[in-house]
């Protein structure tokens, strides 16, 4: 049996980047605050790892725990104004001449618009989640996520192509 030290290292290196991903977008690509998120995550995942049941995939698990701590810090921040936030996309297209890098700042906005729960699956299904595997962490039926996801994609085109 592995050592609590030696399973948590391999969880980490294994969930690390999905994780902070999950964080850039509920933090509309804020790297700063993303990190300090992630890093809140492990820090749960390590407390707790212990009494993780093996009832579900363990990255299932975490994303649950990623995704509970995003929405919770959200709730305590005051809400960005929206053209505070579309001058930083201006200023980082500006300063990165970088059409790609504007892109990912467009879909991170139009991302930030969502409603939280439709913010969690659309961010886990970038992530290449299963499809299965976000109903599971949200809690809804599998068909529900596959029409959710069909919507989301329709109204995050809309805002990008504004």
């Amino acid at each position: 049996m592995k050592s609590l030290d030696k399973q948590f290292k391999e969880v980490y290196e294994a969930n690390y980047t999905k994780v902070n991903r999950l964080c850039l977008g509920y933090t509309n690509g804020d790297a700063m605050l993303s990190k300090d998120l992630t890093q809140d995550v492990f820090i749960k995942v390590w407390q707790h790892l212990d009494s993780f049941r093996n009832e579900s995939n363990i990255s299932s698990w975490i994303y649950r725990i990623a995704v509970n701590t995003c929405l919770l810090e959200l709730r305590k921040k005051k809400p960005v104004r929206l053209s505070n936030h579309l001058n930083h996309i201006e200023a980082s297209a500006e300063n990165q001449n970088n059409d790609k890098e504007l892109e990912i700042n467009k879909l991170y906005h139009c991302i930030g618009r969502l409603k939280p729960e439709n913010k969690s699956i659309i961010l886990l299904e970038l992530e290449g989640v299963p499809q299965k595997e976000i109903a599971e962490i949200t809690g809804l039926s599998h068909e529900t996520i596959r029409v959710r996801i069909y919507r989301i994609k329709k109204e995050l085109t809309k805002c990008i192509r504004k």
